[in-house]
């Protein structure tokens, strides 16, 4: 795998960002690394990662997985993709600042209307913290 710069694969710029690096890619399979900083966007009051900071870095590991296949196999600039719909959402427990999530997608299902399903996985500290069903939808426009 090459290393590439985060911003170089995922459509989100800061403060939005919710991965650090694409750490892992085997054709359906990624895997992300992510730091959370005390200044994070979406600290909840409590100084942990919010729901919905747990589901967008599910999101963006999505993204940087398919920012690798367009940017490294089809030679393609890399599209913007939309949250179609999350199932099963399982939330074990909130992460502060300073957690290191190591996230996992597995792509299950590609169909028309470039509709991906991917099972995904969020850990720290080797405990399983989250994990649930992400359906992404890949539009044709084009990260900036």
């Amino acid at each position: 795998m090459t290393e590439t710069p985060i911003l170089e694969l995922i459509p989100q710029r800061p403060p939005f960002v919710m991965v650090d690096k694409l750490i892992y890619f085997e054709g359906k399979i990624a895997k992300t690394q992510f730091t959370i900083t005390p200044d994070n966007v979406m600290l909840a009051d409590d100084g942990t990662l919010s729901a919905g900071g747990i589901i967008e870095n599910m999101a963006q590991t999505c993204a940087a997985r398919i920012g690798y296949i367009n940017k490294f196999l089809e030679s393609k600039t890399v599209k913007i993709g939309v949250i179609g719909s999350i199932k099963n959402l399982t939330i074990n427990s909130f992460p502060k600042a300073g957690d290191v999530l190591t996230t996992t997608v597995e792509e299950t299902f590609s169909g028309m209307l470039n509709m991906t399903m991917l099972n995904a996985k969020i850990e720290c500290e080797g405990t399983i913290i989250a994990e649930g069903e992400i359906k992404v939808a890949l539009t044709d426009k084009e990260s900036n």
